[in-house]
């Protein structure tokens, strides 16, 4: 008789994820930027690794091998054929092909076959500021058929004016994009950066039922003068992190993480001037490792607002 997989056996008072999101040998981004913060936070962990390069794709060079949705869907087929396909949450980032998201979209109902109340946590990184980084076919297929199965939603701005085809000027634009994509499927909503004249706003909104209020918050950020890579895969693994813990708060699971964030994104500032490097002057690789603590437990810096 084969040994139970713990795991499952005694599944952590948090959860089982699996996350479907590229890999790099060096730095921090996609899996390499979510999984030891989840970890961290007490989750059990499976990446698969959608892209494996040598570095991300911001350095002048960079080698690596890309998985197909084919490749994806034999690594689920061994997974099932084992018994290991109870997840409790699933989290997804960054897809380049419409092939490779057809399969995500094949993964998310066999996982919800195996447990129906399956948590799909989508970050659909699509662009920002304006720029589109993804093959303009995704597009559609994220609002269309991505959307209306994911459990959480956390666009930028730029992308979640894409899915609603609405555009955010002001908060309260950014909330009505929320509603709007509540509409669609999912019942929380974190619009993880939106820049209105000089504020940066990270806007909240939580579908609890049918026929209540919706709550909804804002969060002011600080603007830090400068651009980092792995940010936005790190923001939503905390915010799955820490949804999970406060179920029916998403606004202080929203605060827990933007204090996290911020903390560490001061870090690196400070280490990259102590190396005597100007943080102005390039993309900058994240201090993960070093800010273990500000991850596990946060000073709570940043306070939601909530609208009425």
């Amino acid at each position: 008789m084969s040994p139970p997989i713990l795991s499952l056996a005694l599944p952590s008072e948090t959860g089982r994820v699996l996350s479907i999101q590229s890999h790099t040998v060096q730095g921090y981004v996609g899996n390499k930027s979510a999984v030891f913060p989840l970890q961290l936070l007490g989750y059990d962990v499976d990446p698969i690794n959608s892209v494996q390069f040598s570095n991300h794709t911001g350095y002048p060079t960079f080698k690596g091998q890309v998985l197909n949705g084919q490749e994806l869907w034999d690594l689920i087929e061994g997974l099932e054929a084992n018994d290991l396909l109870f997840y409790t949450h699933l989290l997804t980032g960054y897809i380049g092909s419409v092939s490779f998201l057809e399969t995500v979209l094949q993964v998310v109902n066999k996982l919800r076959s195996v447990n129906p109340k399956l948590m799909y946590v989508c970050d659909p990184v699509m662009g920002d500021e304006g720029k589109l980084y993804i093959p303009q076919e995704l597009v559609s297929v994220y609002r269309e058929r991505v959307v209306p199965v994911a459990s959480m939603l956390t666009p930028n701005q730029f992308e979640a004016e894409l899915l609603t085809g609405f555009r955010i000027t002001s908060e309260r634009d950014g909330l009505e994009a929320c509603n709007i994509l509540h509409a669609a499927g999912p019942s929380k909503v974190v619009i993880t950066s939106v820049h209105i004249g000089e504020s940066l706003l990270l806007i909240g909104s939580h579908k609890k039922s049918e026929g209540q209020p919706l709550e909804q918050f804002k969060i002011v950020i600080a603007k830090i003068p400068a651009y980092f890579t792995g940010t936005g895969d790190l923001m939503t693994a905390l915010l799955l992190g820490w949804s999970n813990k406060y179920p029916d708060n998403l606004d202080r699971a929203s605060e827990l993480a933007v204090s996290s964030l911020q903390a560490l994104l001061r870090r690196t500032i400070n280490d990259y001037k102590s190396a005597g490097f100007d943080p102005q002057s390039s993309s900058l690789e994240i201090r993960l490792i070093q800010s273990q603590e500000d991850i596990r437990n946060p000073q709570v810096n940043y306070k939601a607002e909530k609208y009425t």
